[in-house]
């Protein structure tokens, strides 16, 4: 089974339904959607605002992933090994001392 995340115009019905006093049962039932799913939506989202609901998936969303072991400062001087024709793998063995892989390096170019 999977999941897909609930879209902006998702977002916009179920506000609407709300509004018209709609069950989460049957709002999860025009949507196609699980009641558990718009139920969870709901929960997290008091006083229930689409657009709010929206912007805070959005922000959720860029928080996830794997972060970078680069900061600015590694940034700064892998780009100048790279121009001074240093390879990613001298830059990680010689400078970073195995901080960093060179495929890291690879990755981020």
């Amino acid at each position: 089974m999977s999941y897909t995340h609930l879209t902006t115009a998702e977002r916009v019905k179920i506000e609407t339904y709300l509004e018209l006093g709609m069950s989460i049962r049957s709002i999860a039932r025009r949507l196609g959607r699980q009641p558990s799913t718009v139920s969870r939506e709901i929960r997290r989202n008091p006083g229930y605002k689409s657009e709010r609901a929206q912007e805070r998936y959005v922000r959720a969303k860029a928080n996830c992933g794997a972060k970078t072991k680069l900061d600015e400062t590694m940034r700064r001087t892998i780009i100048r090994k790279l121009r001074a024709t240093w390879s990613p793998e001298q830059i990680a063995g010689r400078l970073f001392d195995g901080r960093i892989a060179f495929s890291t390096i690879y990755r981020w170019i």
